[in-house]
């Protein structure tokens, strides 16, 4: 994307539930610069990313930028961002006010669902609210053509996919004006619109968003245009989430973009995708937004990490403070094309990704004889108890008490004025109350009981968290067919490195490997990310010789289309990468595989069928002979290579590291004297054997009694 301006900075900042990270690529440090401050502090800024930012600046320039002031950007070359703002809103149900449009008799369709009973066992099923606050029934339809009618009929039309559809009732647009003009009365002012059959018909839905918009309704969500896809409850509900988030993400960087002055047109603002893509804000929507900040932390150590000191596959472990991410690199990034999150189903393109909510945040409570951990979330403010503001105990407290955190290496940001360290003595007292508690709990149901020590409660409570995060690491191994011991461990998060052993001890794993910056991975993760543009077709045909070929006719435009959008944005043809897909299923069957064209030895065909029933037996463990394969969509995805952040130097060192001093720990079988040693001054190749603790100003990396630590 052009030659880099080596007198600007480049930011790359992940905004997380608990924690803002902070990377600055500047001018002169080899290594950047690192910040992290609390993602909530209303008290001292109104928001994180641009506080990093203005802080960063002012230290660069020597000049004192004040809060009230725009942010000035002379000296900014590019920001590249993941935030949770989607996913929070998501959670908590903080988003727009929303209705959904949806063809007249199908009022209830995304109420009732597929009927799906993931928990047919539970006698107290909650099921997630709508999204959706009111309903308008559209009068029109359209059907499916059976094979028996005349395509010759005036009332048949070839849709998108190829498939004959009959317009049995065409859109009455008149009769649709005041039901929306009534929503907007209600202060509704954004839709989600599914048609049935408007994946390969969405003549219909886009009628409804031209009307809309010319009697003033803010956002348009069409579920045509987002996931033309078969099956209208998946398409009805991502429009659904997509009109309820991206009003709310739109506000976000607006907001965020306002606080630079005006040259901030002429930076280059990318924010980060689901799919681990980067796009510009015009592009940013809600529905490919959920997974923005654990995306970067995908791409950091895949970028990073894999092959390097190992050709094993790895297991991406992100322990953030109010949640867990887990993910799996092998070469190519893992994605999914639905994924339910928050009880909401979203289909679209996404790294396939787990999460927990089991973080440093996540709150310890004692009931009924059982130490539970999460998965309510002290959040950023108050926070723990040692963050000094009157929060509850959390995981981050256990580590505090067991020694996993050091507060003299810890950044003091805490505090009503954010100049405290963390507050030992506060947690300690708070873990005394809860001891008298669960003792007197344990001597009433057995008076021989031993009492528990606060270290024992506290090591007790993370071997909980251990446990819950080890969970989805086997189901995104093991349920898969891959075995978990096989893998390699990639720890990162602010405090991933902490529990980097136990995890691996737990799951049989030999290897963990720790990025230097893995504190902020997710952050730094943004600057190796590449911009990402994707266009899908429906496409409905038996696999055969003469389908495969009507598809690649399908995916040559589709090609054209995504190179424009990347042209668009600066980029040039020896830039761009691009790979095509065909989404197929086996006839009879619900579940397809998006499978990647892959050209044969002779360079002349693809073996897409070949490849979906190896995919397929993989998955689910058998094939399906004498079966006829249907192709349902076409997709191509195009790459806008940046490749803009500079790699670190590593030279490799053979001299002994260097011992900063001497903590006690608790491991299990007691306290032990363990050496510290700073991240920044161990090299590369520096062998350190466990106990030890090396630390920098983002995060702690634990190395356990009998375990090995080969820095890199």
């Amino acid at each position: 994307m052009g030659s880099a301006n080596d007198n600007k900075l480049r930011f790359c900042i992940d905004r997380g539930g608990t924690f803002t990270d902070v990377f600055a690529e500047i001018p002169g440090q080899p290594d950047g610069q690192v910040l992290k401050l609390l993602s909530v502090d209303p008290s001292n800024y109104d928001d994180a990313p641009v506080e990093g930012i203005r802080r960063i600046l002012e230290e660069f320039t020597g000049k004192k930028i004040s809060r009230a002031s725009k942010i000035p950007t002379d000296k900014i070359e590019w920001i590249r961002m993941g935030t949770t703002v989607a996913t929070n809103a998501l959670l908590e149900r903080k988003g727009e006010r929303i209705a959904l449009c949806v063809t007249r008799g199908f009022r209830d369709l995304l109420q009732v669902g597929n009927q799906a009973r993931p928990k047919i066992f539970d006698l107290t099923v909650s099921k997630p609210s709508n999204l959706y606050e009111e309903v308008v029934e559209v009068d029109e339809r359209v059907e499916l053509a059976n094979d028996n009618q005349d395509s010759s009929s005036a009332s048949l039309v070839k849709g998108v996919s190829g498939e004959m559809v009959k317009v049995v009732k065409p859109i009455d647009v008149e009769t649709l004006k005041p039901l929306l003009q009534g929503l907007l009365e209600k202060g509704i002012s954004c839709l989600a619109v599914v048609l049935m059959h408007s994946y390969t018909y969405p003549q219909h839905e886009v009628a409804v968003e031209r009307l809309a918009e010319s009697l003033g309704f803010r956002h348009v969500s069409l579920s045509s245009a987002l996931t033309p896809m078969v099956r209208a409850v998946p398409r009805g509900l991502t429009a659904s989430v997509d009109a309820y988030l991206t009003p709310v993400i739109k506000e976000y960087l607006s907001g965020f973009m306002s606080k630079f002055d005006e040259g901030v047109e002429k930076v280059n603002v990318l924010f980060m995708q689901s799919d681990g893509g980067l796009a510009p804000e015009s592009r940013f929507s809600g529905h490919k937004a959920v997974l923005s900040g654990p995306a970067g932390g995908v791409v950091g150590y895949s970028q990073t990490l894999f092959g390097l000191e190992t050709e094993k596959p790895l297991i991406g472990f992100d322990m953030g403070g109010t949640s867990t991410d887990v993910s799996r690199y092998a070469g190519t990034y893992e994605q999914v094309l639905e994924t339910q999150i928050a009880g909401a189903i979203i289909q679209a393109p996404q790294l396939d990704i787990s999460t927990v909510a089991a973080g440093g945040g996540s709150k310890l409570k004692f009931q009924f004889g059982a130490f539970r951990v999460g998965p309510e979330s002290v959040g950023a403010h108050p926070g723990p108890v040692c963050y000094r503001k009157g929060g509850e105990l959390a995981v981050t407290d256990a580590n505090l008490v067991l020694g996993y955190v050091i507060p003299d290496y810890f950044p003091s940001i805490f505090g009503p004025n954010e100049d405290k360290p963390l507050d030992i003595r506060a947690t300690r007292d708070e873990f005394d109350k809860l001891a008298r508690q669960i003792n007197s709990y344990r001597k009433s149901q057995d008076p021989s009981a031993k009492d528990m020590t606060v270290e024992e409660i506290a090591l007790g409570f993370v071997n909980v968290a251990n446990e819950t995060m080890c969970r989805p690491i086997r189901q995104l191994t093991e349920m898969k067919g891959h075995e978990t011991r096989n893998h390699a461990l990639a720890c990162f998060g602010g405090a991933g490195p902490q529990h980097a052993c136990a995890i691996a001890r737990s799951l049989g794993m030999k290897e963990v490997l720790i990025h230097r910056f893995c504190g902020i991975l997710s952050a730094y993760g943004m600057g190796l990310a590449d911009v990402v543009e994707e266009a899908q077709e429906p496409y409905s045909a038996v696999y055969s010789l003469e389908s495969v070929q009507e598809a690649s006719h399908r995916e040559a435009i589709l090609l054209i289309q995504i190179r424009q959008k990347l042209q668009e944005q600066g980029f040039r043809d020896e830039n761009m990468t691009t790979e095509t897909y065909l989404n197929l299923r086996y006839e009879g069957t619900d579940t397809s595989i998006m499978v990647k064209k892959r050209i044969t030895e002779d360079g002349r065909g693809c073996n897409y069928d070949l490849d979906f029933v190896e995919l397929f037996q993989q998955e689910y463990g058998f094939k399906l002979l004498n079966r006829n394969i249907l192709i349902c969509d076409v997709r191509v995805r195009g790459v806008g290579v940046t490749n803009i952040l500079k790699p670190l130097a590593l030279e490799r060192t053979s001299c002994s590291p260097k011992v900063e001093g001497n903590y006690k720990v608790y491991f299990g079988n007691g306290w032990q004297e363990t050496p510290l040693y700073k991240l920044e001054k161990l090299g590369y190749g520096h062998i350190m054997a466990g106990p030890a603790i090396i630390m920098n100003g983002n995060s702690t990396v634990i190395v356990e009694p009998n375990s090995l630590n080969l820095q890199s």
